[in-house]
């Protein structure tokens, strides 16, 4: 996976982020979801290098990224700090302003980042998800029981952490691969990256705490912006078989939060960068042309 690429560990702040960096060209960060790692993108990332520099990188508190220790309102966690990281990351490759493609939790990340640091941001990709809060406020009984895993990890330390712990693997695949209706979209060594990952104990309660930060302090965070909206342009890609298509009007509630907004459907579930790749890559490619440099 990722030929061509060489793997970093860069200290930004007080966190160690890890990551992998190839290609030439304008800058493009690529930030995961849960529960996974940047590895998502090895079925993306190579195309897209040959006309980006592209820096996939681990979340704070997943993969090989390391976390703070945690703090009693689990800002630690919060997309505030972790879109932080990756201002500071970027600044240390030597890019002040990039474009972004996300998905699922780095595309919360990428949200915060846009709003606290809307001079780094041209564009940004996200990939099937609605804004935090008002999926919150917009959450249904169909949606709750789909996502249970948003409200279930929110549970105070330990009963989520020592749940998880007993059979990570299992869990990661209750999550993922019956999620994503099977196995197809996750590459033999992509699912066995992501196993290793969350057999990680400091990983299971950091991925914990970012759920418990999205339900509190990143609700407050979103509040503070009272009607400010992302300025950049954003692109959404939704699955036309994923939850949040089938429970929220996704474009209507991202038009509340950004001034710019486009996007549609894919034919695809959740996980569109390892279900439907080549249709991520041609979307990124058009949406985001010669990069923020040109």
């Amino acid at each position: 996976m990722f030929s061509g690429f060489k793997t970093f560990e860069r200290e930004v702040g007080e966190v160690r982020i890890a990551g992998r960096i190839g290609g030439f060209g304008p800058p493009l960060l690529l930030l995961h979801g849960y529960p996974q790692t940047h590895v998502m993108w090895h079925k993306v990332a190579p195309k897209l290098a040959e006309r980006f520099t592209v820096i996939a990188a681990d979340l704070r508190g997943y993969g090989g990224s390391t976390c703070p220790p945690t703090r009693e309102d689990h800002s630690q966690m919060s997309k505030r700090e972790m879109a932080a990281d990756m201002v500071g990351l970027m600044a240390q490759f030597g890019f002040d302003r990039f474009d972004i493609l996300s998905h699922d939790r780095g595309a919360r990340v990428a949200h915060r980042l846009g709003m606290d640091h809307p001079d780094r941001v041209g564009k940004m990709v996200i990939l099937d998800i609605a804004p935090t809060r008002e999926m919150y406020e917009h959450t249904t009984l169909g949606f709750a029981r789909t996502y249970a895993h948003w409200f279930y990890l929110t549970e105070r330390f330990p009963l989520p952490e020592r749940m998880i712990e007993a059979n990570p693997r299992d869990f990661w695949d209750k999550k993922c691969v019956f999620g994503a209706a099977g196995s197809g979209p996750f590459a033999p060594e992509a699912r066995a990256a992501y196993h290793e990952a969350f057999d990680n104990v400091d990983v299971i309660h950091a991925s914990c705490e970012d759920y418990r930060a999205a339900a509190t302090i990143d609700i407050l965070h979103d509040n503070e912006d009272g009607d400010r909206k992302l300025t950049c342009p954003i692109r959404v890609l939704l699955g036309a078989n994923g939850a949040i298509e089938a429970y929220f009007d996704c474009l209507g509630l991202w038009r509340m939060r950004a001034e710019t907004v486009m996007g549609k459907a894919l034919p695809g579930g959740h996980y569109l960068a390892e279900e439907l790749p080549e249709l991520v890559i041609d979307e990124a490619l058009a949406f985001f042309g010669e990069g923020v440099s040109a």
